[in-house]
């Protein structure tokens, strides 16, 4: 079976069947315009969520005024006691030792 003076065997009916996939070129590329519109635009709903969320944040060094961050500062130097002083105030302290312990929503 030696190929025949065009470059194609005897038994290939259609002598054009290796260009038929450009048939359908113009669907094809339309399908693939298509999917790139849809993935940019989900691109772009995804993004103004994100914008969106962002917004929704509170992030002091953007949403507070600027002297607020001279405060935020100042609260950041702050330390809870350790337990030393605490006599110091019991002994200045004006409660009653022997009153009841306070419940809340319990009437005496």
């Amino acid at each position: 079976e030696d190929p025949v003076g065009n470059g194609h065997e005897e038994k290939e009916n259609n002598p054009f069947a290796e260009y038929m996939w450009m048939e359908n070129e113009e669907d094809f590329n339309r399908q693939v315009e298509e999917e790139l519109q849809e993935q940019e635009f989900l691109d772009r709903c995804f993004q103004e969520m994100l914008d969106e969320e962002d917004q929704d944040w509170f992030i002091p060094a953007r949403d507070l005024p600027q002297g607020m961050g001279q405060l935020q500062q100042q609260l950041h130097g702050l330390s809870v006691g350790d337990g030393h002083g605490s006599e110091d105030i019991l002994s200045k302290s004006n409660l009653n030792p022997d009153a009841k312990e306070f419940v809340p929503g319990v009437k005496y």
